[in-house]
């Protein structure tokens, strides 16, 4: 079977590539921006209402709170599910995407317009949710939510770590529990990686057309930071709302007789009414500052990893060394 070639000339990267680039170029934005997600995650599951002359509880106060009742630890709560979930959510969407991105593209050419960008984009958005994303944030998210002190060996929590979480609210609340949210994960996931995808080889081919010494090869590193810290600030901006409900529809159990739809609609009138419009776009700032540093350590990382392995992609090992 023809292995298509995109307009640049390059082959699609592998599925092996995507996996390995894209799930260490993931562990490295895990590791990097996860205690931000753990703040994000906080305040949205905040119900305070705002009193007039009261301090606003920002993302600053709301992280030294953690600190100081559950240790720097309290941070990193739902790690474990992350790391467990970001290798094969990464390699699904690199590897969706790419493929997205042939099927929409021109026969002849090879090149794709930038509304099919923005649909492979979705489509990989969706994929990756449905696929790895949802059941992951559940957990995580659960994790996330005790306000026990990590110090405190009395002090056991419902959930002692990703393993047990997962056997527990499968256990007390069926398989099903782990899909709570998935359409607005989906939607929330898809409408990122449109905006993401979009962004970055948008800005990617301004760049190039800019300096055509990197025409058909790699931008420099720090090009490649900057505009995948632009690129991942777009998403959050554009679906705030949809990640804040679909946090709170996550953090609770399913109720009997009450579909998903009627949940999501509750919570977001009960949000509206006892909390205000701004409720909606609790965690906005932990976010963007949590997923535009994310986005763009992955796509630096992936870069730099995929060329490194399609390198040596043609290489035969000979006696312990790469030969062409």
């Amino acid at each position: 079977m023809a292995t298509k070639v995109k307009a640049d000339g390059k082959s699609p990267p592998s599925a092996a590539t995507n996996l390995i680039a894209g799930g260490g170029a993931g562990m490295m934005e895990a590791l990097a921006c996860h205690p931000l997600d753990t703040i994000k995650v906080r305040m949205q599951l905040s119900r305070r209402a705002r009193m007039p002359g009261a301090p606003k509880r920002g993302f600053l106060r709301t992280g030294t709170e953690i600190v100081k009742r559950e240790t720097p630890l309290g941070l990193y709560k739902g790690l474990g599910a992350v790391l467990t979930g970001i290798i094969p959510k990464m390699a699904i969407r690199f590897t969706s995407f790419e493929w997205y991105k042939q099927q929409l593209a021109d026969k002849k050419t090879g090149v794709i317009s930038g509304q099919g960008t923005f649909v492979a984009g979705l489509a990989a958005g969706v994929t990756e949710a449905v696929a790895v994303v949802t059941p992951m944030e559940v957990i995580k998210i659960r994790l996330q939510a005790q306000h026990h002190s990590m110090a405190d060996p009395l002090d056991i929590p419902k959930y002692r770590n990703a393993a047990h979480a997962l056997y527990t609210v499968v256990k007390e609340e069926g398989s099903g529990a782990l899909y709570r949210g998935v359409s607005l994960t989906a939607l929330r996931q898809g409408s990122n990686q449109a905006v993401n995808f979009t962004a970055y080889t948008y800005f990617k081919e301004i760049l190039r057309e800019w300096q055509p010494q990197y025409e058909g090869g790699n931008l420099p590193n720090y090009q490649t930071t900057l505009i995948g810290l632009v690129s991942g600030a777009m998403g959050p901006l554009s679906n705030a709302p949809i990640d804040t409900i679909k946090t709170r529809l996550q953090k609770t159990p399913a109720e009997e007789g009450v579909s998903a739809m009627q949940r999501i609609s509750r919570i977001a009138a009960e949000m509206f009414k006892q909390e205000g419009f701004h409720a909606f776009y609790k965690g906005i700032t932990p976010r963007i500052m949590r997923v535009a540093p994310g986005q763009a350590v992955t796509f630096t990382v992936y870069e730099y990893v995929k060329e490194k392995l399609e390198r040596k992609g043609p290489a035969i090992l000979v006696g312990g060394k790469y030969e062409e």
